[in-house]
């Protein structure tokens, strides 16, 4: 359940759920969160991205009273876990790959000489990676794709890592263990891989996403068990979890790749 409270102005503060790199608070028609030194370069990424036709992003709208980063709220159902069932329906997967690949095209001419980002620079810094691409930051209307949220962590890198991630989070490719995942064979989530890359386009590989997917997990691994020694207790079980997933993947890969 979300928390309410009002702010100076009296208008009402809902604290939205997600969101654990930090505190995103809905007021009205916009969501609010503590700003960085990155925030004024993701303000300038959301502007390019919407002035190229990518309109399902978020509307950057500079700072409040208080100095927080403020946007344009996305109405419609951002899903949780545990996922609802319609989540795995294969239209889902594959308007989340072409909205992943316009999001990608959209960034490739934006000027980061000058960018500030929360996560570091990967190479080859072909795109603007939004690195948390999964259903939990998308948003839905009548169970269609309508918008991604939470732009904060996002950052130049390779097609591969974004994409990766997705694979990871909705074909999905994780041990069957995995509450997160849905429970389907190998030969399912080979098919829903390709059928996400062919989404995609762009010529991405299925065996290259599998390779990069378990990089992903390793590297996600280490920065959940710092955030971990940093106090956040909460989030240590997840360090097993993501490298469980990666030796599976790595166990799997020929079946996978098909």
């Amino acid at each position: 359940m979300s928390d309410h409270s009002a702010n100076a102005l009296g208008e009402q503060e809902e604290v939205l759920p997600g969101g654990n790199m930090g505190g995103a608070t809905r007021v009205g028609a916009t969501v609010r969160r503590p700003a960085g030194a990155w925030s004024p370069t993701i303000q300038r990424l959301l502007r390019h991205l919407r002035e190229r036709g990518v309109t399902w992003v978020p509307q950057p709208l500079g700072s409040d009273e208080h100095g927080r980063d403020v946007v344009s709220y996305l109405p419609g159902i951002v899903p949780q876990y545990p996922l609802p069932d319609w989540i795995w329906r294969e239209d889902v997967l594959t308007e989340a790959g072409v909205y992943l690949a316009d999001l990608h095209g959209a960034s490739a001419s934006f000027d980061t000489v000058s960018g500030v980002w929360r996560f570091p620079v990967r190479q080859p810094a072909e795109v603007i990676c939004h690195n948390d691409f999964a259903p939990y930051n998308m948003v839905f209307t009548d169970r269609r794709l309508t918008g991604v949220i939470d732009w904060d962590t996002a950052s130049p890198g390779p097609r591969s890592w974004d994409l990766a991630y997705l694979a990871y989070r909705l074909v999905p490719l994780a041990d069957p263990d995995n509450g997160d995942a849905i429970d389907s064979d190998l030969d399912q989530r080979a098919r829903r891989l390709r059928m996400l890359c062919d989404a995609y386009g762009s010529g991405q590989d299925p065996a290259h996403i599998l390779h990069v997917a378990v990089h992903r997990l390793h590297d996600l691994a280490a920065f959940t068990e710092a955030r971990a020694d940093q106090g956040q207790e909460g989030i240590r079980h997840h360090v097993g979890l993501y490298q469980r997933d990666a030796r599976w993947i790595t166990a799997h890969a020929d079946q996978l790749h098909g």
